[in-house]
Parts: structure tokens; sequence; C-alpha cells
């Protein structure tokens, strides 16, 4: 019997992730452990998360996938783990928390994002884009807060630091493209990273920043 080597790819993956979602509880423990607030070494997993899983997990899915379906259906599993481990009480307690299911909302917009621009774009580069603006942006973003402001905040020096780290990634990725749109990868960034300090009751930074990233790669290739 042949496997489809995508099939391989996307169930190795998950594997790696759930290892992601299991073994960062060992940072958690360390910080707690070092007279941390549980609440703080919360923060700092959490972004671990985005950027382990989310953001190794993005840059994957061009280098092992001709096919949105399997980033789709891979992340929307993931979407169910998270959501059922909310209703159920079986938290990860070690980066998820009662009153905040926006990790839920991650793995959502992550799975909805890459998928959406990969077939409208065609490109699966310019399509996880928005999704590395989430995971390394917005990761990078709260660790700064957590260790400078020391609580969850909206302190615009994790901007400062977001747009540092997706500045770059905007300009070369949207360099790729064909047509080439570095300026609109750019302008991407920019204004993910203003749009990161805000939310909207439900409406998280995790949506904000992919929807709004993504209508500027879609409207820059339109115009291009």
């Amino acid at each position: 019997m042949n496997i489809s080597p995508q099939l391989l790819w996307a169930a190795g993956l998950s594997v790696y992730v759930l290892a992601v979602l299991f073994l960062t509880r060992l940072p958690y423990q360390m910080m707690v452990t070092r007279g941390m607030e549980p609440i703080r070494a919360v923060y700092y997993v959490r972004k671990m998360v985005h950027m382990l899983a989310g953001g190794m997990g993005s840059i994957m899915v061009p280098l092992v996938f001709i096919d949105p379906w399997y980033p789709l259906v891979s992340g929307l599993l993931l979407t169910l783990l998270l959501y059922f481990a909310h209703v159920s009480g079986l938290r990860f307690y070690w980066f998820q928390t009662d009153d905040n299911r926006n990790d839920v909302k991650f793995a959502l917009m992550w799975s909805s994002s890459i998928s959406l621009l990969w077939w409208v774009l065609g490109d699966p580069w310019l399509a996880i884009l928005p999704s590395l603006y989430m995971a390394f942006g917005d990761g990078i973003t709260g660790i700064v807060r957590n260790a400078v402001i020391r609580k969850r905040s909206k302190n615009p020096i994790g901007n400062v630091f977001m747009l540092l780290l997706c500045a770059p990634l905007g300009w070369y990725i949207g360099a790729q493209a064909d047509p080439s749109i570095p300026v609109w990868g750019l302008l991407s960034a920019i204004v993910a990273t203003m749009i990161e300090r805000y939310e909207f009751g439900p409406i998280d930074d995790n949506i904000l920043i992919t929807v709004a990233a993504s209508s500027v790669l879609l409207l820059g290739s339109v115009l291009s």
C-alpha cells in the first residue's frame, strides 16, 4: 500500500506539534519552581508554543506540501483538540487559561489563512506570511512585554521588536513572489504590527493580524 508522502509529513508534523504542546510543560515548571508567578510563566510558554509549533509549522508548509488541504485539515484538527481541552476542563494549564481561548483562535486562523491565501494566490510562501507574523512576530512581542512590563499588556515596546522581526520577512518573501511584491510584503508587516495592539471583544490579535496582513497581500497581488 502506497502512502502519500504529504500524508506522512502531515502525520509527522502533527506529532511534532503535539510534542511541543506537552513538552513545554517542562519550562513552565522550571519557571514556577524558581519563583515566577504562574500566570507570567503561562504567558512565556504560550509564546514558545506560538513560535515552536505555529512558526516552525508554517515554515515547513511550503517545504513539504503541494496541496493546501493538508495544512487546513491538520490545523482544524489541532483547533478541535485545543477547544476540547478548554471545554472538558483538561486544559494544558501551562499555556491555556480559563478566561482566554486565544490559542484556539490561533490554530483556526493559522489553518484558514494559509489554505485560503494558497488557493487564491497560488504561492505557499506568501500564504504562510501572515501566520509567520502571528507566530514569530506576536511571539517576540509577548516575550518582550512579559520581560519588561512583567504582565500581559499591549505596551508598544513589544511592537517595536515585532516590526524589526516581521519587516524583513515581509520584504524578502514578498520579493520572491511572482509577481514580486516586496513593498506590499513590507506593508503587510507594518499593518500586522500596528493592528496587533488591538482586540475587540472576541476578535483578538490572532484574528486581526492574519486578516489584516492577508488583505494587504491580496490587494498587492491584484494591483501588481
